[in-house]
């Protein structure tokens, strides 16, 4: 219930402004993206740019049990269903990626390496 069902994420491709990038198939921006996205599925990133392989990585949310512990504490059984039901009890697991950055509870930067395509900056 803290931090509710989504999260914003601002995705970037790193060293690439003219990378499309794509969150579950869809198109979200080209070079950054600001989206509200679901807390509780994973986050499938595609970055796609002309002269380079498309890259696909994958972001698994992680469980929240502090804040689960204190919906649970706050709201009782109430407060476990909202939880697991609405998703909120998970969060993108800025720990295990480096990639993901905690901005605060609810918003969370994303910088995604494209590691099959060079740095066109000089060109």
């Amino acid at each position: 219930m803290f931090g509710g069902s989504k999260f914003v994420g601002r995705i970037e491709a790193e060293d690439h402004p003219n990378a499309e990038i794509y969150v579950d198939g869809r198109k979200q921006g080209t070079g950054t993206s600001s989206e509200l996205y679901s807390r509780n599925r994973p986050l499938v990133v595609e970055l796609r740019e002309e002269g380079c392989e498309n890259q696909t990585i994958t972001f698994q949310p992680v469980f929240r049990t502090g804040n689960f512990v204190l919906s649970v504490l706050t709201w009782g059984l109430i407060g476990l269903g909202v939880d697991l039901g609405t998703g909120a009890a998970y969060k993108p697991d800025h720990k295990r990626y480096t990639e993901i950055t905690k901005v605060d509870l609810r918003y969370f930067d994303i910088k995604v390496p494209y590691e099959n395509c060079e740095t066109r900056s000089n060109i």
